[in-house]
């Protein structure tokens, strides 16, 4: 049966065609996914509008800006601070480069904090004309849905007014979660700790994932003592295992405390900081103590439910489909919201799709297959495809795993102990690469490429035929020649 994608199509435009709206598609949400979908939306001819909550580095419930998480309390003001921090390093290396430092070299916070608001401000007004110049109409303030067709805008003032839409999407995003832990309002979470007033001299942070790790490099590159705690053996869960071993004692050469398999039970104010309490009975006093335990779909507040949208009943995510429809025909949603895969990239890509589908006549699904990324700690992790432990459970065929470890060509005049980690899975039958890592300087550069290759297919053999650029480490991934190891099939094959 014919499915009843486009209601722009022949399906059911004769039921519209005296219908009258205010829009064509009203956005909730002016992130990188909304300010995407209204763009190219626009750009088919669509008439759009999207609202967004007034600019502050550190978001609320009625506080946010255009440009969303990623452009302003995320990924670009943690970048900028990554590279801040990662000078400390360089100029200690620098020495046996013939670099004379003989002065004492200050680190003024205050000052990189400063640079940071500038850069985000400045782009927060690209974001703007971006939406200006496709003839995107720009609201401020608080958007809600308050029917199949209407969302409610309430003003900075405010007074409400509704508009009609024929299309609306939902691109709203996450927001940082707090544990319920005693105390747990003298913690901070990481839009607070990219716009600290004073650079913490002792820090604690929980937490295993991204967010946790980068800080941990961030502060400690600038000269704080860190003490890390996470729940499991080794931090970022979900990658591969071989790898997250290689960022932890990277951490810790670093001079990183890591406290695996623990967790906080009891924060307390004292006149010398933040006392934390953990599992274990450990106790520690901190300047700052940093939450970073995953974040949460921003949906509390939009009145979804009233209006029948279906929600996920744990984390609260609107649910949708391959094309991001939600259960109700005229509503979409697009980015974290939806808790798919919470990357700025794929809610680009999510809001691409959704243009493409909903005005481009080009139903088109979004493809989660051979997404990279990169946790910006210092040195850098960066993955495309497959962990080993991903390829063993999905194959129903041998993996055969080539591994490369050194030292980078820099380190062996610096004297820094800090080896590169790169790694490629493959198909032992087809030869097909499965997945590929590396944990060093520059990984999430180098893995752009390589996300290229595997996009494509590209096999071992292709690989090997590929001439490298010497010196470099990037070459390694072409020079692997012999197999780690080989691990046999779990899973039998199929006799067909």
């Amino acid at each position: 049966m014919a499915r009843k994608m486009l209601i722009d199509g022949e399906v059911e435009k004769a039921n519209e065609e005296n219908t009258h709206y205010d829009f064509d598609l009203f956005v909730i949400g002016a992130g990188s996914g909304g300010v995407r979908a209204s763009r190219f939306s626009a750009q088919y001819g669509a008439k759009v509008g999207i609202c967004e909550l007034p600019f502050h580095p550190i978001s609320s419930e009625t506080i946010g800006g255009v440009g969303g998480t990623c452009v302003i309390r995320g990924c670009v003001p943690k970048k900028i601070l990554v590279y801040g921090a990662a000078f400390g390093a360089e100029i200690e290396d620098a020495k046996n480069y013939g670099w004379e430092l003989n002065e004492r070299t200050d680190f003024n916070w205050k000052k990189l904090l400063h640079k940071k608001t500038e850069e985000i401000v400045r782009l927060n007004g690209i974001y703007k004309r971006l939406l200006s110049n496709a003839g995107v109409k720009l609201f401020e303030g608080e958007g809600r849905v308050i029917g199949p067709n209407q969302v409610e805008l309430i003003q900075l003032d405010g007074t409400k007014i509704s508009y009609s839409a024929k299309h609306i999407l939902i691109a709203t995003g996450s927001r940082a979660h707090r544990p319920a832990i005693p105390g747990q309002e003298l913690a901070i979470t990481s839009d607070e700790a990219l716009s600290l007033e004073e650079l913490p001299k002792r820090a604690v942070i929980l937490g295993g994932g991204y967010i946790s790790v980068e800080f941990a490099s961030i502060w400690r590159g600038m000269g704080a003592t860190v003490d890390l705690f996470f729940r499991k053996e080794l931090p970022l869960r979900g990658f591969d295992d071989e790898m997250r071993t290689v960022v932890a004692k990277n951490l810790e050469g670093r001079g990183i405390n890591l406290h695996p398999n623990t967790t906080l039970t009891e924060l307390t104010k004292t006149e010398d900081g933040i006392k934390v309490r953990t599992d274990h009975g450990q106790e520690i006093t901190a300047d700052v103590v940093l939450f970073a335990t995953g974040r949460a779909p921003n949906t509390k507040r939009l009145n979804l439910e009233s209006v029948g949208v279906e929600l996920d009943n744990r984390t609260g995510a609107v649910k949708v489909d391959e094309y991001s429809r939600t259960n109700i025909p005229s509503i979409w949603a697009i980015g974290d919201v939806t808790n798919r895969m919470n990357l700025t990239p794929v809610a680009l890509m999510e809001g691409t799709c959704f243009a493409k589908t909903v005005f481009g006549g080009q139903p088109t699904a979004a493809d989660y297959n051979h997404i990279p990324c990169a946790v910006f700690c210092i040195p850098p992790l960066s993955v495309v495809g497959l962990s080993e432990e991903q390829a063993l459970e999905n194959s129903n065929g041998d993996i055969s795993v080539f591994t490369s470890t050194f030292n980078p060509m820099k380190n062996t005049i610096s004297g820094r102990q800090e080896k590169t980690m790169m790694k490629l899975v493959v198909d032992a039958e087809s030869d097909k690469v499965l997945g590929a890592s590396m944990c060093g300087p520059d990984a999430p550069e180098i893995m752009q490429g390589i996300a290229v290759a595997l996009k494509c297919g590209a096999t071992k053999a292709q690989f090997d035929s590929t001439i490298g650029i010497h010196p470099s480490a990037a070459e390694e991934f072409v020079t692997m020649r012999s197999a780690t190891r080989r691990i046999p099939a779990r899973k039998p094959k199929a006799n067909i």
